[in-house]
């Protein structure tokens, strides 16, 4: 029973946060990853979470590719890169208790400064959006979540929304597959599911399917929901995952 109830919260996850990605450009990685550090561990949870953001924003990525914004994308490429590998250092070092704090405690710091930093200055140029890739890569690898730093990039550079989070999708499937590659590569994380759970490459499956069915909703919902909305709601659920990771460090490292 227990391996069937985890399997429909992970399913349920992978739903939800592709249905609000697909209207609002982010949700898969603010809303899986907090269930899935507490639900399977800080460790395999976010490279669970990786691997869904990498086909969520690939697949996604196909319906908004006219409205890309290749050039910031690539400016972000190699510092999403370096970024990375000391997050996956990082993950190797610590303990499963103490991963799970720091992980629920970027989800909601990074959401506290998104939702009450509003007037920001006026930053354009290369130099911020590598700075974006390179911290959004070592927080999507150490925590799964990069949606944050991207939000607030985006209101430094004044980034039109349509086109900024159309280039999230190839950013998100980009930081995803570097965050678990490196993160298997450099041996930081315990790939062996536990409880039973589906081997990873069945799981990998199972997320596809569940995927598609997600931007199949979230195509069909976008024409009555604002993306605002959608937006606002993934950051409500990101902040509630954000507080239980913390809470089941905080028991791991006491207990």
């Amino acid at each position: 029973m227990m391996e069937t109830g985890a399997v429909g919260i992970i399913a349920a996850a992978v739903l939800i946060g592709t249905v609000l990605q697909r209207m609002s450009g982010t949700g898969v990685g603010l809303v899986v990853a907090p269930v899935l550090s507490i639900l399977l561990g800080p460790g395999f949870g976010v490279l669970v979470t990786n691997l869904t953001t990498t086909v969520s924003g690939f697949l996604i990525m196909l319906s908004v590719w006219g409205a890309i914004h290749w050039r910031r994308f690539f400016l972000m490429l190699v510092p999403i890169i370096l970024g990375a590998i000391p997050g996956a250092w990082l993950v190797g070092q610590l303990s499963a208790g103490w991963l799970s704090i720091i992980l629920g405690s970027i989800v909601v710091f990074a959401l506290l400064v998104t939702f009450t930093l509003k007037a920001l200055p006026e930053w354009p140029g290369p130099i911020p959006t590598m700075l974006a890739g390179g911290i959004g890569g070592f927080f999507n690898t150490t925590s799964g979540v990069a949606a944050p730093v991207m939000v607030i990039h985006s209101r430094l550079a004044r980034w039109d929304h349509r086109s900024f989070a159309a280039t999230l999708q190839p950013i998100f499937m980009t930081m995803g597959a570097v965050s678990a590659l490196s993160k298997i590569l450099m041996g930081s994380v315990d790939t062996t599911p536990t409880d039973g759970l589906p081997e990873l490459p069945h799981l990998f499956l199972g997320i596809v399917c569940f995927v598609l069915v997600g931007i199949y909703i979230g195509t069909r919902l976008a024409r009555f929901v604002p993306a605002p909305w959608a937006r606002t709601a993934a950051m409500v659920l990101a902040g509630l995952g954000g507080v239980g990771a913390i809470v089941r460090g905080v028991l791991d490292v006491l207990g």
